[in-house]
């Protein structure tokens, strides 16, 4: 009996440390429609989309951590999917902001230290997909007040798009307004007057995070008479 025991002691006191110590990487960002998101896994992501990665380490105790976060991209080129490291970093938390459409992994390798001892966690890996950009424009408004349709603008469903510049013109060239931002657009004023009910035009400029650039010239039809069941009210 007593050698038994021996033996489960000894078998005991050769086992591993079982660790509490864990780290829980997450991703913080702000969607396009401005929530605020956090997870390990970004799906469909719009850029510029800047984010925020955290350690978020716990029950340490005497370990000293160590981190390396590694961000990697895949690409295809030639038909064949290659990864590249885009950057390998040291902080507890970093922060990065996609500007190039693709499938990355940001990986983080925990290595705990002590005195004497020594130990590396599981890696762990959050995924970010950036969609490929998208950008069209309608033909049409109504700025009558009623709600819908009231501002020239984007279709909601634009994608990506990492630099953007729109100008609207009327007929004999002059330029009624301008503005930087996809989310942005027109009222149909100028100098903070109602314009008249007509044809103009809009010159877009833009570049999507796929390396796409756009180049849009359309007719715009200002419908200020319009109303949501379908009848106009004649000119105004």
């Amino acid at each position: 009996m007593k050698k038994a025991l021996t033996i489960i002691c000894l078998l005991v006191l050769s086992m591993p440390e079982v660790l509490s110590q864990k780290v829980t990487p997450l991703a913080y960002y702000t969607d396009k429609d401005g929530i605020f998101q956090q997870g390990t896994t970004i799906e469909d992501g719009q850029a510029p989309l800047a984010v925020h990665f955290q350690a978020n380490p716990s029950d340490l105790g005497e370990w000293i951590p160590t981190y390396e976060w590694h961000l990697r991209q895949t690409k295809t080129a030639d038909n064949t999917k290659i990864t590249i490291e885009v950057f390998m970093r040291n902080d507890e938390d970093t922060d990065f902001t996609f500007m190039e459409s693709g499938v990355y992994t940001m990986t983080l390798r925990t290595i705990l230290k002590k005195p004497d001892d020594m130990v590396e966690l599981d890696p762990e890996t959050i995924t970010i997909t950036i969609a490929e950009s998208k950008l069209e424009f309608p033909n049409a408004f109504s700025p009558n007040d009623d709600g819908i349709n009231d501002i020239y603008r984007a279709k909601p469903d634009y994608k990506s798009i990492i630099s953007f510049k729109a100008i609207i013109l009327n007929r004999w060239g002059q330029k009624l307004y301008e503005w930087n931002d996809p989310a942005g657009g027109w009222d149909g004023t100028f100098h903070g007057s109602q314009v008249k009910q007509g044809v103009y035009f809009v010159y877009v400029e833009a570049k999507g995070a796929d390396g796409k650039e756009y180049k849009i010239k359309k007719d715009v039809n200002l419908l200020r008479g319009y109303v949501d069941n379908g009848k106009t009210t004649g000119n105004e």
